[in-house]
């Protein structure tokens, strides 16, 4: 590698391995340093069926199928597998079954069913697949067994995102380890695709980490949310929660008198005193309540309104912005139905363009969802679907702080969403995004991309787009997001080069290093 003086630090390096990100502000480390079980843990690459140990993992469907098991194991296993998992009467997702090994060098097999992925029902889907984990875990011990290999709980075909199934494995196995560490010798992460192995490399020291540097590294690098005491997702507004009846008040006792109670019907319903209902009911709530005519009439008035009125931004080119306000009951039912559509369309070919996608989380814990601006411009043509598919990319993230990385490396503005879809997309996924939205990181931003964002500001939403932080280098943007959190595509590199003074330099796609260009 040549050296440039007049380019320092050329090589972008790991913040995992350097003390960027180490500053923890006082934060205590939900995963601190424990060396013995730290000394359980092993990262195989390859198939857990060669592995001598207590018991190996199988990935199965409710059935116990062989076309639906893992990869390659009854072909090393021999017929008596399949023999054995037809005489079990199936197995429920998140449980799991065990089996003798056969002709496997491990003692045991255990199978165990993941979850489908929907974007609707993530959580539950996160909290079944923590149990698979956990279910395999417990069958270990029951069956007085202390070793044991598991791959990968998910298939291709349930579309559950491996990064985050990641998370959970590793975090389940970390709290089952605190538990029961006495009674397992040995957890071997077995991953057979270098995808996975990269994931895996890059989280073990989040939840397991070797050294006090490394945890206090973690404690910012760590989701916000990495679950209770077992590792499962825990939503605080699911919890029960009792509170008094609204608006009762204490009184002093009357002297009982005799009752005036009706037998139930209309004139006994007539005769009820209307305050005995009111001191129960939530002025708060009741208001609320309009005729269903009415806010149909109201939301027909707006919209006469506003079309019959100029529209200066849609003369000046910015779109149609003068549609009606929308009320939070509509908001909400504009999403519900872009939802539903959503997770019923197979939205695969956009998902395949790399425009919007889960990044990790950012230097606070919160999720990151990335943008790259030149790969909207060259390669999306169906808008309709586009929404679709943000609409169910965005679900899970908007239920908690959220986070946005915008690149607009090598984007050009001369063909773009006018202001009018920027505020319908607003719309449609609704407030609740709006509100957890923590910020907006635009990486290489324009001239003339500032000056759009000023207009979003001024005449769609200045609570949203105030919340854009413009970063000129990657990495200034390395300060907001750690880099082992973002996928980031090689031209940004070589764009972030360009644009800060690296004229005749080349990044390496592969190492991420700066040569002279040849």
């Amino acid at each position: 590698m040549i050296e440039d003086p007049n380019f320092p630090n050329i090589h972008f390096p790991d913040p995992l391995a350097s003390s960027s990100g180490a500053e923890s502000s006082g934060k205590v480390s939900r995963f601190p340093v424990d060396h013995e079980v730290n000394s359980k843990i092993y990262l195989w690459r390859g198939n857990p069926w060669n592995l001598e140990v207590d018991a190996v993992v199988n990935s199965t469907n409710e059935n116990l199928d062989e076309a639906h098991c893992s990869p390659g194991l009854h072909a090393a296993a021999g017929p008596g597998l399949a023999e054995e998992c037809a005489t079990l009467g199936g197995c429920r997702t998140g449980m799991a079954k065990v089996t003798n090994a056969y002709d496997l060098p491990a003692r045991r097999v255990i199978h165990t069913v993941g979850p489908k992925y929907a974007v609707k029902y993530h959580t539950a889907a996160e909290n079944a697949l923590s149990h698979c984990y956990r279910s395999c875990l417990e069958l270990l011990i029951e069956n007085g067994l202390h070793s044991i290999a598991m791959g990968c709980i998910y298939t291709e075909a349930k579309n559950y995102p491996r990064e985050p199934a990641a998370h959970v494995a590793i975090r389940t196995v970390r709290r089952f380890l605190e538990k029961q560490k006495d009674k397992i010798t040995g957890v071997v992460f077995c991953l057979t695709t270098a995808n996975d192995t990269e994931i895996y490399k890059r989280l073990l020291p989040l939840y397991f980490p070797r050294d006090k540097k490394e945890e206090e590294i973690a404690i910012s690098k760590l989701p916000a949310d990495v679950g209770d005491e077992n590792g499962e997702t825990v939503i605080d507004e699911r919890k029960i929660r009792i509170k008094p009846l609204p608006n009762v008040k204490k009184t002093i006792p009357k002297p009982p008198r005799a009752s005036l109670d009706v037998p139930v019907g209309d004139q006994g319903l007539a005769r009820r005193n209307s305050s005995y209902l009111e001191s129960y009911l939530d002025p708060a709530f009741m208001s609320i309540i309009k005729d269903p005519d009415q806010r149909r009439q109201e939301q027909w008035e707006r919209t006469a309104r506003a079309q019959n009125g100029f529209n200066f931004a849609k003369m000046l080119g910015f779109g149609d912005l003068g549609g009606p306000q929308l009320s939070a009951a509509e908001e909400y039912s504009l999403h519900s139905r872009y939802l539903a559509k959503a997770n019923s369309l197979n939205l695969s070919e956009i998902a395949e363009m790399k425009i919007l996608y889960r990044g990790g989380v950012d230097s606070e814990g919160r999720p990151v969802m990335v943008v790259v601006g030149a790969h909207f411009l060259l390669r999306c043509l169906d808008l309709e679907r586009f929404v679709l598919y943000v609409v169910k990319e965005f679900e899970p993230l908007i239920q908690k702080p959220y986070s946005i990385v915008y690149f607009h490396s090598a984007a050009s503005l001369q063909v773009q969403p006018d202001l009018g879809f920027m505020r319908r997309l607003q719309q449609i996924l609704g407030r609740k995004s709006q509100r957890n939205l923590h910020a907006i990181y635009i990486l290489h931003p324009t001239f003339g991309l500032k000056a759009a964002i000023l207009a979003l500001q001024l005449l769609v939403d200045g609570m949203v787009w105030k919340k854009a932080v413009y970063v000129d280098r990657l990495l200034q943007l390395f300060k907001y997001v750690p880099r082992e959190q973002l996928t980031i595509p090689d031209f940004v590199f070589q764009h972030d080069l360009e644009v800060n003074g690296g004229k005749g330099l080349i990044v390496d796609p592969r190492t991420k290093y700066v040569y002279h260009r040849p």
